[in-house]
């Protein structure tokens, strides 16, 4: 029975991270900023704990009877947090208050469960061995969580099957108390119906479990979802209204089809047409391949090294007959290769030089992605760049982050570069900003060529003038020390949101 017990510290221990990984990871994919979330949702998770310990000392009678309800209650809460999380910001608006108040309840009962264990067990093990042993086991299921979870849970089942199957262990749990203790609890046979009721509810979620996620992500999009998964690195959802297919990544949009082809010329044709004779091409981000299909268009172009993190979005816009359609299967020509790696590692190991870099990451809406806008970085594109190469950098809206833009700019010259920064309108997201990269002056096209939708050397004049409210803006340049552009960026759009 002893280790029996001491098995179940390890369950416990191993649900209680889960569901802080869940509700940390959920507030990361649907409000961004990942750092913040993940450290309020830590120390908010902590403090309840500290209180169920607290809370514990009052509870006198009954000790066996009280944990297995505990259990039954961490496992039905926890279970279906990740559900409600998504049904409260899909329907309610009203994420942050519920993610708040369900790590505060979750906590509360978890930090209930040790001290009664340790109570529970005081008379089978000498003191020196009974805090030894459930401690270890503490703390060795909650590095099996914390490696599980990012490696094979959150990518195979995604944080709705996660929590449901973390939420049944514990139901289960309780059930083996139970079961355990049934000669010592008066009650037995009732807390047995309830075990096996919380199983059935918990059981339910999981084969249902695609459902309750399309109907939390129907409330989310407007259009038929075609395609949803999550990877170790984000939720990719693609959806579609008639001719229109929409990307979405952590539930930000990143391209509609009808006019990313605004987007992604802008990005890669005023910078490779200024070049005599480009033969090697690097793409960082842009893993959907649309960025890489305006590279091909240049006959001189020999290679193209496509470097993004998440080989999913890779091996989706490879393969899906939709997306290839759309990027005209640049990901499967013979000149591309691909690399799934972090862009800034990567980076900083290349040895080649490159005659044009287009970088089209997301916007720096979290200290990962913000990052890949620094100093550091910067240097080290610097570095990758031939003699007379390029770079161009989506630099997000100097319209609605104008301060964001301009940092992006000053911290790009603070690395060495001549910059060239411009905007262009895209329907579906409104100004857009770019800036061009350069060891040398920087020479306006006079020629485009003649296959492209949008781009002209007409209409590409008026990109290279802002108007007096997209102007430049004192800004700070942004190292990796500070991270400043992700706290431009942040309160920049949420005055949007607002």
């Amino acid at each position: 029975m002893t280790y029996a017990l001491l098995f179940s510290v390890f369950i416990i221990a191993s649900c209680g991270l889960i569901y802080e990984l869940v509700a940390g990871t959920l507030a990361s994919y649907l409000l961004g900023d990942s750092v913040t979330q993940f450290s309020t949702v830590i120390g908010t998770y902590l403090f309840a704990m500290g209180i169920g310990s607290y809370l514990s000392r009052f509870i006198g009678k009954g000790l066996v009877a009280k944990l297995i309800a505990i259990e039954l209650l961490v496992g039905v809460i926890g279970g279906f947090s990740a559900t409600a999380l998504f049904l409260s910001f899909s329907y309610a608006q009203s994420l942050k208050p519920l993610l708040y108040f369900l790590v505060t309840i979750i906590g509360i009962l978890v930090g209930l469960e040790i001290p009664l264990l340790l109570r529970i067990l005081k008379d089978r093990l000498q003191f020196k061995d009974l805090v030894a042993q459930v401690l270890t086991f503490d703390y060795i299921g909650a590095l099996a969580a914390s490696l599980l979870f990012p490696i094979l849970l959150a990518p195979r089942l995604g944080v709705m099957r996660t929590a449901l199957l973390f939420g049944l262990m514990n139901v289960l749990v309780a059930a083996g108390i139970a079961w355990l203790f049934r000669h010592q609890l008066s009650r037995v046979r009732y807390l047995l119906v309830q075990c096996f009721l919380a199983v059935i509810l918990l059981g339910g979620g999981l084969v249902y479990a695609e459902r309750l996620t399309d109907v939390a992500e129907g409330g989310l999009y407007s259009d038929e979802i075609i395609y949803a998964k999550s990877s170790p690195y984000q939720r990719i959802v693609i959806t579609r209204w008639k001719d229109d297919v929409r990307l979405f990544l952590n539930n930000h949009l990143q391209f509609s089809s009808r006019d990313e082809y605004r987007y992604h010329e802008a990005l890669v044709h005023p910078g490779l047409q200024s070049l005599k004779e480009p033969r090697r091409a690097l793409v960082l981000g842009g893993g959907d391949g649309l960025a890489v299909r305006e590279v091909l268009k240049y006959d001189s172009v020999e290679t193209v090294t496509l470097v993004d993190l998440d080989p999913e979005m890779t091996r989706l816009f490879s393969r899906h007959e939709v997306l290839t359609r759309l990027n005209e299967n640049s990901l499967n020509s013979p000149k591309v290769r691909i690399i799934n790696a972090d862009a800034f590692l990567w980076l900083e190991e290349n040895r080649e030089f490159f005659d044009f870099v287009a970088v089209d990451f997301p916007d720096p809406s979290n200290y990962s992605l913000g990052k890949l806008y620094t100093t550091a970085f910067y240097h080290q594109l610097h570095r990758c760049l031939s003699d007379r190469g390029l770079a161009v950098v989506q630099a997000t809206s100097p319209l609605f982050a104008r301060r964001s833009f301009w940092s992006i700019v000053k911290t790009l010259e603070s690395a060495g570069f001549r910059t060239t920064p411009y905007h262009v309108y895209v329907p579906s997201f409104g100004e857009w900003g770019f800036v061009i990269a350069s060891k040398h002056p920087y020479r306006i096209p006079d020629r485009y060529l003649p296959s492209l939708k949008f781009l002209t050397p007409e209409t590409a004049l008026g990109f290279f003038h802002f108007p007096r409210d997209m102007a430049p803006v004192p800004a700070e340049i942004n190292r990796l020390n500070n991270q400043v552009l992700v706290q431009y960026y942040e309160a920049e759009w949420q005055k949007v949101t607002d």
